[in-house]
């Protein structure tokens, strides 16, 4: 039985217009599309990256307030303050470290072959049992995979595959960190989604010029209580390290079920090939910081 928490944008949703995000209706990619989607993870490194065992990521970040009362579990304001995250490509797997002002989170996500895979949350320690906090665990180490790795994780970047199933839609142009980035968009369903969901829809914004991923857009069906609703991600501000451009800068907005500023944060580390271990990361704590990185200019 959903709680009256998770169900806060159930009104909203059902009052709704039209998604921000049409269902897409091909079953198979389009050879245009594809190949657009392959340039966009060329551009963002894909070749190199896949040459990484281990990515160490750290992140700050600040949440619009009135997110944490609409959606508290998925928010956490308590444990997601800054965080850190050990990614393990190969094996595909995220570690996260998440520290708050009611203490510590962390969370092992491991992509399924074709499935939905499997997520472990332990709170102070203690494993969290409950399929909400279990669910919208899942969805946000699956979500920041997404904004950090863009295309490279859609193209064979990941050692469990999504599978995409695009088409290209009209072009756009989008204000992404102060600058108007005119795009080529793709649009259609990412499966397995994001969390527990079977598949995703999802928009990619790449700009025509270097071809990043500037926007990405998509659904929240992984989490019971966000079902129904469309947010999307600007990434801006790339550095290059090892071959690999890297976003420094992002911004989350909700479009659905109501127009909303929800998440500001920024990359605060970046270490690569530590040499890494699965059993480094699998349990309830791992220990090590990722290496300071200067803010973007």
């Amino acid at each position: 039985m959903p709680t009256r928490r998770t169900t806060l944008l159930a009104p909203l949703a059902l009052a709704a217009c039209a998604s921000p995000l049409p269902e897409a209706r091909i079953a198979a990619s389009t050879p245009e599309a594809r190949a657009l989607l392959e340039e966009s993870a060329a551009a963002h490194g894909l070749e190199a990256f896949r040459r990484l065992r281990d990515v160490s990521v750290s992140y700050a970040g600040e949440w619009a307030p009135v997110i944490g009362r609409l959606q508290p579990v998925l928010v956490d304001r308590g444990f997601r303050g800054t965080s850190e995250e050990r990614l393990l490509p190969r094996e595909g797997i995220v570690a996260q470290a998440h520290a708050g002002p009611e203490g510590r989170k962390q969370v092992v996500r491991r992509s399924g072959g074709g499935g939905t895979g499997e997520v472990r949350v332990w709170f102070n320690g203690e494993p969290a049992e409950d399929a909400e906090r279990r669910s919208a665990a899942a969805l946000v180490a699956d979500g920041y995979a997404l904004f950090l790795l863009g295309p490279m994780l859609l193209a064979g970047g990941w050692g469990t595959p999504r599978a995409a199933i695009l088409e290209r839609d009209e072009d756009e142009a989008v204000t992404v960190g102060g600058r108007r980035w005119p795009c080529v968009v793709l649009r259609g369903r990412m499966i397995p989604g994001l969390g527990f969901s079977g598949a995703e829809r999802i928009a990619l914004y790449l700009d025509r010029e270097e071809r990043l991923m500037r926007r990405v857009r998509f659904g929240l069906e992984g989490m019971e209580g966000t079902r129904g609703a469309v947010a999307e991600v600007d990434a801006w501000g790339h550095i290059e390290r090892q071959g690999v451009r890297w976003p420094t800068q992002f911004h989350e907005r909700l479009l659905r079920p109501l127009p909303l500023a929800v998440h500001d944060w920024r990359l605060t580390g970046l270490d690569l090939d530590r040499g890494i271990t699965v059993a480094e990361v699998e349990g309830p704590a791992f220990l090590g910081r990722a290496a300071a990185i200067p803010p973007p200019a």
